[in-house]
């Protein structure tokens, strides 16, 4: 179980570590051409996201790394599974209909979720 939970836990950390530092920096205009919904959210909001993708990272590999507090990496693959399910539903009530990253972003944390649980 160990080795498949970094075979699912190192990438999704990685594009959440890319995403959140991208929301948690850059201007609503550099973020547009990736992400069409930043006009329909609060600036703050996206920043909070970003930061909230950042933290979420961390707490997928380093609780895992040191072997200590498992149940984090539990809670963050969690939290992921719930990002997730309200990006999906951000972008089909803004009518765009492009989750096909969503979901496989969705399917990943929930594995990332249920190895983590697994491995405590």
């Amino acid at each position: 179980m160990t080795i498949a939970y970094w075979f699912v836990a190192v990438p999704l950390a990685a594009f959440y570590l890319y995403a959140g530092a991208l929301k948690a920096t850059r201007d609503r205009d550099r973020l547009r051409p990736m992400m069409a919904w930043v006009d329909r959210v609060p600036l703050p909001a996206v920043r909070a996201l970003g930061a909230a993708e950042l933290l979420g990272a961390a707490a997928l590999l380093l609780p895992q790394a040191a072997g200590v507090a498992p149940g984090l990496a539990v809670a963050a693959a969690a939290g992921f599974v719930l990002l997730q399910t309200g990006a999906i539903a951000v972008h089909l009530t803004g009518g765009d209909r492009r989750i096909g990253l969503n979901a496989g972003l969705l399917a990943a944390a929930a594995a990332a979720t249920w190895l983590a649980a697994a491995g405590m």
